[in-house]
């Protein structure tokens, strides 16, 4: 195993123990939990919990609960004005960026949606993630299947696969997927600017919604609201909400960076702990001063204002 693989393999573990506190968090939040609270949660000591969390975030627990707060979610919400503007400005066509990837979308043909994926082979193979266990599903023109799970339920996350692209035929090859895997997770932030092809299987308004959320960037999120006037349909947020929840390619195509208008994270495909986690690990390392310089640092557990909770 690689430094990085096993540095991957090692955060995956850690995401695991870290995923039972920001649960608790999403359902204790009014009790506004502190850090000797949240390690009972995750079933370790306050020592412990905290050097795992910061070896998992590279952040404190402190500074990373409060990017879980309510209010920060609306202050981002607020300051996504800019990236919706220039989404509308540039339309969808152009291509998506996540950390340092450029990702392109690439839609089935029509022959391909009816037969749902006939011809096309499929190699696929689970791996570790800083979000948990994530099983990998590769064509020759791009990824086509990004989920998260744990060892229990890997064999339901590939029956879901199986029967998302039913027509197709597949190869259990992690070997061959391992690579992709580290160059999307194992090296988060620290890209080289490659290129990065999915292989999407979707309406035309899902498509177009897909479009729309690779044109959030890291370290922001947007509305439900404001995915609708990217795609031309700004009513149709229950539309908007179905399609968000039919991205079966989670992280690269980011549903996570969508909230409610009310600054509430709202659902998630495979989680709103997860959806939790990566929003915050990405608010961590945004360029945005986090709490303004103004105010006195205070722990999560001090704050007003209550934490991010999943409705």
């Amino acid at each position: 195993m690689t430094t990085a693989a096993a540095t991957t393999a090692s955060s995956s573990a850690d995401y695991v123990r870290m995923e039972k506190a920001i649960a608790y968090v999403q359902t204790h939040f009014l009790a506004k939990p502190d850090l000797a609270t949240l390690a009972r949660a995750a079933h370790l000591s306050q020592y412990h919990f905290q050097r795992v969390f910061t070896r998992w975030t590279g952040i404190s627990p402190k500074r990373f609960l409060q990017c879980l707060t309510l209010e920060h979610a609306k202050r981002q919400l607020a300051e996504s004005r800019p990236v919706l503007e220039a989404a509308l400005d540039s339309g969808l066509s152009g291509p998506g960026r996540l950390h340092d990837l450029f990702v392109t979308l690439e839609a089935v043909t029509p022959g391909e949606f009816k037969s749902r994926g006939a011809g096309i082979q499929i190699t696929y193979g689970s791996h570790p993630t800083p979000f948990g266990l994530c099983l990998l599903g590769l064509t020759r023109r791009g990824v086509c299947w990004l989920s998260f799970t744990d060892r229990p339920g890997e064999r339901n996350a590939t029956r879901e696969m199986q029967a998302h692209w039913s027509g197709a035929s597949f190869v259990e090859e992690p070997e061959a997927t391992a690579r992709l895997a580290g160059r999307i997770f194992s090296g988060l932030n620290k890209g080289k600017g490659t290129s990065l092809s999915l292989l999407v299987m979707g309406t035309n308004f899902q498509i177009k919604v897909w479009q729309a959320l690779l044109k959030i960037p890291q370290g922001t999120v947007v509305s439900y609201g404001a995915i609708g006037q990217m795609v031309g349909a700004p009513t149709a947020s229950r539309a908007i909400g179905a399609a968000v929840g039919k991205n079966a390619i989670a992280y690269l195509i980011p549903c996570h960076r969508v909230i409610r208008k009310s600054g509430f994270l709202g659902g998630y495909r495979w989680g709103s702990p997860r959806k939790g986690a990566m929003l915050a690990w990405e608010a961590a390392r945004a360029p945005q001063k986090l709490p303004d310089s103004n105010e006195r640092a205070r722990p999560a557990h001090e704050n007003p204002d209550h934490f991010l909770a999943a409705s």
